[in-house]
C-alpha cells in the first residue's frame, strides 16, 4: 500500500499531545481498562492477563466515565495542531513518516464513512484522533501506552501511542507494515461507528466470555475495518484521485496476521500463563477476528457485520 504523493492531507481532526506532558494514566490500562469505558484493540486483554498474573492494579478505583463534553486533556497536557499540520502536508510525507501515515489513514476513513452515512441518509460526525506518549487522560479516565489504541465513547475520540505499532512487531510478533497499522486504526474507527449507531450502548460494561456483548462489539469493529479496507483504494481526496493506492494481497495478509495475533486465545497462550480461559474473552479468538475482518473485506458491506444478529455464527 502507498499513498498518492501529491494528495493533500487534512490534520484538522488530529490532536498531537506527544510533547504536552503526562496525563497521569497510572497502572496498566488505567481506569479505561478497568471500567470498560474505552474500547481498545488489546487493552482489556492485557489488563485481564496481568490481573491473573498478579501484576494488575485497579488503577484508581472503578473507571467511571466523565460526562460527555468534558475536556479529554488532563492537567499539564496540551494538544498541538500546528506542528503536525506543518509536518504532514502531503501523501509523500505519509509514505515516509509514521504520524503522517496515520493522518492519511484517518483522512481515508473519514472519507469512506462520511460517504457511507450520507448514502443511507445519515450524518457522519468524525472523531478526533489523539497522538499521545506515555499516558493520557480521556473522557473514559486515565490510560497508559500499555492500554493499546482505544476509542472512548464518552468523548468520542480515538487515542493512540504510536509506539504501539513497534510493540505489535516485537512483543506480539506481527508482520507489521502500513496496511497492518491501518487495520488497527480502522478497528478503532469501527468503535466510533458503533457509538454513532447506538450499538455500543447495547453492551453491558465488564461483559466477558466467548459470546459476550464485548466480543460481539470487537468482532463487529474488525468487520467494519475490513469493509473500509475493501474500499480504501477508491476513497478519493479533494482532487478526486484515490488517496491510497496499490493494495496487494501481501498487505491484506499482514492485516490478517495482526488480527490473528491479538486474539484472546493467542495472547493468553503466548503472553499470559499459557492457558486459554474463554470466560475472560473480551475481543474474540484469533480465528474469530480474522473471520470477521475477512467478512468485511470480501463483502465491502457494513450490513454484513451484524455480530449481534440472532443465531449468528461468530466463528
Amino acid at each position: 500500500m502507498r499513498f498518492d504523493e501529491n494528495a493533500q492531507l487534512d490534520t484538522s481532526n488530529i490532536n498531537d499531545m506527544r510533547g504536552g506532558g503526562g496525563g497521569g494514566g497510572g497502572a496498566l490500562g488505567g481506569r479505561v481498562a478497568v471500567g470498560g469505558g474505552g474500547l481498545g484493540i488489546v487493552g482489556l486483554i492485557l489488563y485481564f492477563l496481568l490481573s491473573q498474573l498478579g501484576g494488575g492494579s485497579l488503577g484508581g478505583g472503578g473507571g467511571l466515565a466523565l460526562p460527555n463534553g468534558l475536556s479529554a486533556l488532563g492537567s499539564g497536557q496540551t494538544a498541538d495542531t500546528t506542528a503536525i499540520a506543518s509536518s504532514c502536508k502531503t501523501g509523500a510525507q505519509a509514505n515516509t513518516q509514521l504520524d503522517c501515515e496515520v493522518v492519511a489513514v484517518v483522512n481515508s476513513l473519514d472519507g469512506y464513512w462520511s460517504d457511507t452515512f450520507a448514502r443511507s441518509g445519515q450524518t457522519y460526525t468524525p472523531p478526533r484522533t489523539n497522538f499521545f506518549s506515555g499516558s493520557t487522560n480521556t473522557g473514559c479516565g486515565g490510560a497508559t501506552s500499555d492500554t493499546g489504541p482505544f476509542y472512548c465513547p464518552a468523548d468520542k475520540q480515538v487515542y493512540i501511542d504510536l509506539s504501539f505499532f513497534k510493540e505489535l512487531e516485537t512483543r506480539f510478533g506481527a508482520t507489521g507494515g502500513n496496511f497492518s497499522r491501518a487495520y488497527v486504526i480502522a478497528h478503532e474507527y469501527g468503535h466510533h461507528i458503533q457509538d454513532l449507531l447506538g450499538t455500543t450502548s447495547r453492551v453491558r460494561g465488564g461483559d466477558t466470555g466467548p459470546t459476550s456483548g464485548s466480543v460481539r462489539l470487537e468482532l463487529q469493529a474488525d468487520c467494519y475495518a475490513g469493509v473500509w479496507a475493501n474500499h480504501a483504494a477508491s476513497v478519493p481526496t479533494a482532487s478526486g484521485k484515490p488517496l491510497i493506492q496499490d493494495i496487494t494481497q501481501a498487505d491484506v495478509n499482514s492485516a490478517l496476521d495482526t488480527a490473528n495475533r491479538i486474539g484472546d486465545d493467542f495472547i493468553q497462550t503466548n503472553l499470559g500463563n499459557g492457558r486459554v480461559d474463554q470466560s475472560q474473552f473480551t475481543h474474540g479468538s484469533s480465528a474469530q477476528r480474522t473471520k470477521w475482518y475477512t467478512t468485511g473485506y470480501k463483502t465491502g458491506n457494513p450490513a454484513q457485520c451484524d455480530t449481534f444478529a440472532r443465531g449468528v455464527n461468530l466463528g
